[in-house]
């Protein structure tokens, strides 16, 4: 691995690699402490936007291994704008052993890595979040055992996040359902690539527009905000279209028994997600958001070549 973009970069076995190192990483953390595999290794932490889990997970995941984080805002660089990307990703590669971004354009991170020295990590951009479907697969993994043969069913906006959690389930054996509103699809690029990792692996992938449909039979519902950052503007058209497809109560009755439920955070409570399943017997969006950190642990100790 030189850089860490998207989760179908990889293999399933690569990325099934990374998560018996991340289960493994966990292991040793609450038994006593990781090993500083990290030492004399700084991360620099580079955000267009604002963010709690992936700027906490990578920089405590860096410190948990031995080594550092360096946090860049916005107003520090400014990518593209005060600077040119391939400028500041040639300026960083001396500085630092590593760089994760999270930007507003897919095209910036992408850029980032074309011109780094040193591994580049997609902490999120508009197109895919792969680190937290890494973490969502970890989640899964534990409670099941295995992705393979399950139903992972997706409510609401096909986004990036939608679009890393399609790739990866289907990478690893498991069928992937979405339901949205019409008008809010994924984009093509990510279906014909899910189309093409699901005949590899015999999942399968189904797009419907009725949430009920959708969780019949769902070992997992997973569902985000209506609204992402930099979308502010189309908030009052989302809010009028999206109300089916909170995941509530009612909704949650009609999947398998043993469902979990997921949310990458953070969540508009009582608007994609209600207060009694978010915090309920099912919910399982606590110890997603804490896998973050374990699952980012064994993709800089991949990257990095370390375990």
């Amino acid at each position: 691995m030189k850089h860490f973009l998207d989760v179908s970069d990889y293999s399933p076995a690569e990325i099934q690699d990374i998560l018996d190192v991340a289960i493994r990483l966990k292991k040793e953390h609450f038994a006593g402490g990781n090993k500083p595999l990290f030492k004399g290794k700084v991360l620099a932490l580079i955000f267009q936007k604002p963010s709690l889990r992936t700027r906490v997970s990578f920089d405590m995941a860096m410190r948990h291994m031995g080594g550092d984080a360096l946090y860049l805002s916005p107003a520090e660089i400014g990518l593209g704008k005060r600077e040119s990307i391939a400028d500041v990703s040639r300026v960083l590669s001396g500085y630092v052993q590593g760089m994760m971004a999270r930007v507003f354009e897919h095209e910036h991170v992408v850029e980032l890595a074309r011109w780094a020295s040193v591994p580049v990590i997609n902490g999120l951009s508009d197109f895919s979040h792969p680190c937290q479907a890494m973490a969502d697969a970890q989640t899964i993994i534990e409670k099941f055992g295995s992705m393979k043969g399950l139903n992972v069913s997706y409510v609401g906006d096909g986004n990036n996040v939608a679009v890393s959690l399609m790739h990866i389930s289907v990478m690893l054996g498991a069928n992937f359902t979405i339901a949205n509103p019409e008008g809010y699809d994924m984009p093509k690029a990510a279906m014909e690539t899910g189309a093409k990792l699901a005949q590899a692996s015999g999942a399968k992938i189904t797009y419907l527009t009725d949430p009920h449909q959708a969780v019949s039979g769902a070992h997992v519902i997973y569902t985000d905000t209506w609204t992402s950052m930099g979308q502010e503007e189309e908030t009052a058209r989302r809010e009028a279209v999206f109300p089916p497809y909170q995941v509530n109560a009612r909704l949650v009755s009609e999947a398998d028994k043993d469902v979990i439920v997921m949310h990458c955070l953070p969540a508009h409570r009582n608007h994609e997600l209600t207060d009694d399943v978010a915090d309920g017997p099912h919910s399982a969006i606590f110890p997603q958001a804490h896998n973050r950190l374990h699952a980012q642990k064994a993709v800089l100790a991949r990257l990095f070549e370390v375990a």
